[in-house]
């Protein structure tokens, strides 16, 4: 891990800080498989539903129709034939031409030289022309066209004569495929929905448990609070029982900063009474000196511990970084073995909180100053620069040190580690970095620290700029 001495690590996409790997997988088992997946089975259960409604539908249709078809067929040309035998010469002409302008139909004697197509070029075809010889009797003909005429066409005959009948056709005909295909994408488009709204009904009470889990995780124990007085029985004995845990959770914490309070108390005050009987017991200086730096370290780890073990609670507001930075400068200002290079602009403003942000700084500082020191000169000379880009600021803390081993980097962040011998020449409790990743997570930025191309370590921070009024 590289970084050049010159520029800001891209902390929109560091190696260094990828999100848990564990909340990404949660999240997409969450995000996509639940909805998604609920969803799609949905869908797929009510598609299959519809197809096979409609299957079902098109094969009870199917054969009452071909018989209805076929009766209204017969009775048609029953009654025409009826007419017509019962009716003279004279009567039987204006009765066909009555039987063609009010009923649609076309009575002419079939001629031998007649063509005609076979009404059976499909299976409900097939079903009414059959139907309609069995009713009707043999030498009836059912036709598509007689002599490049369409529609539908029953040959009878009267007495020995042959006559052609000629219907609509579009009375006799089934459901067209369009209809079908117009109904099932309706359908479809209504299952689709109905499914999407059913899987996010299932997916909400989930989001809201992970969102309430996500902030019970930050610390915020009051907006991790769930309703607990939902319609459905399962999830509200989860939101209770998730309320309960988060109660108690909070409890706890109260609890563990009191005892913090009374450990520091408790520690300092034996400690101060140590510091202060050994300068006035002690006559070996060597030995009186020494016995002091040992209670400063013992009151620095407990610092620290205090530190990182610090309530997640913060108050964010805008804080002016060039002020911070010079206040945590202003402390170390004395210290023989420091040096600083500062490039900042004056009017860099940050979201966050003024004293964490301190701490931060100071953090970094020491750790620079304990371990950054450059071989040669014995000098720790930490680089401090800022830039701004769209809603961030980068903010930059680089030693001239020996820097860390690349397996290692990752390590440094964890609560007790201490990298190799190189950046462990002073004691401490291996919580430094800890606590500046902590806190700086906390106010909703990002941190990495990588090894510069000359050699050192480099800090990278990520902290919000604030609203524009």
């Amino acid at each position: 891990m590289r970084d050049a001495d010159d520029t800001f690590l891209d902390l929109d996409n560091p190696a260094p800080i990828q999100p848990d790997p564990e909340d990404q997988e949660s999240s997409k088992r969450l995000g996509f498989n639940l909805f998604w997946r609920t969803f799609f089975l949905l869908a797929l259960l009510l598609f299959g539903s519809i197809l096979a409604w409609l299957q079902t539908l098109r094969s009870l249709e199917f054969e009452p129709r071909a018989v209805q078809a076929a009766q209204q067929i017969a009775s048609l040309v029953n009654l025409s034939r009826a007419a017509l035998v019962y009716s003279d010469a004279i009567a039987r002409v204006s009765l066909l031409k009555t039987i063609s302008e009010q009923e649609g139909l076309l009575i002419e004697p079939r001629e031998p030289t007649d063509r005609y197509e076979p009404f059976d070029n499909d299976a409900l075809g097939q079903r009414i022309s059959s139907e309609v010889i069995a009713r009707l009797g043999p030498g009836t003909l059912v036709a598509n066209s007689v002599n490049q005429k369409p529609g539908l066409w029953i040959g009878f005959v009267i007495d020995r004569d042959n006559y052609w009948m000629q219907a609509d056709r579009a009375r006799f005909n089934s459901t067209g495929g369009k209809t079908w295909i117009t109904w099932l994408v309706i359908a479809v488009i209504l299952s689709l929905a109905g499914a999407a709204l059913i899987a996010r009904l299932i997916n909400r009470p989930l989001k809201q448990l992970s969102f309430a889990a996500s902030r019970l995780r930050d610390g915020d124990f009051m907006a991790s609070r769930l309703n607990e007085k939902v319609a459905t029985t399962e999830i509200r004995e989860v939101n209770i029982g998730f309320n309960r845990m988060a109660q108690k959770l909070a409890k706890i914490e109260q609890d563990r900063a009191v005892m913090l309070a009374g450990i520091s108390h408790d520690l300092r005050t034996p400690l101060a009474r140590l510091r202060l009987e050994a300068e006035m017991s002690v006559a070996d200086i060597d030995a009186r000196d020494h016995m002091v730096a040992d209670i400063e370290q013992l009151d620095a780890i407990i610092d620290k511990f205090l530190d990182y073990a610090r309530p997640d609670h913060i108050s964010m507001s805008p804080v002016l970084l060039n002020d911070v930075i010079r206040a945590c400068l202003y402390a170390v200002k004395d210290i023989p073995d420091l040096r600083f290079n500062i490039d900042l602009n004056e009017d860099i403003m940050v979201l966050a909180d003024k004293v964490e942000l301190s701490r931060v700084i100071s953090n970094l500082i020491e750790n620079a100053r304990r371990y950054g020191k450059t071989p040669e000169t014995g000098i720790a000379v930490v680089d401090i620069a800022a830039r701004t880009r769209d809603k961030w600021v980068l903010l930059k803390v680089r030693d001239h040190g020996m820097g860390v081993a690349t397996e290692h980097l990752p390590n440094l962040t964890k609560p007790f580690f201490r990298g190799n011998a190189a950046r462990t020449a002073a004691k401490g409790a291996g919580l430094g970095l800890s606590i500046v990743e902590k806190t700086i997570k906390r106010m909703g930025g990002l941190f990495a620290v990588v090894n510069t191309s000359s050699g050192g370590l480099a800090a990278h921070i990520r902290l919000q700029r604030p609203p524009k009024a």
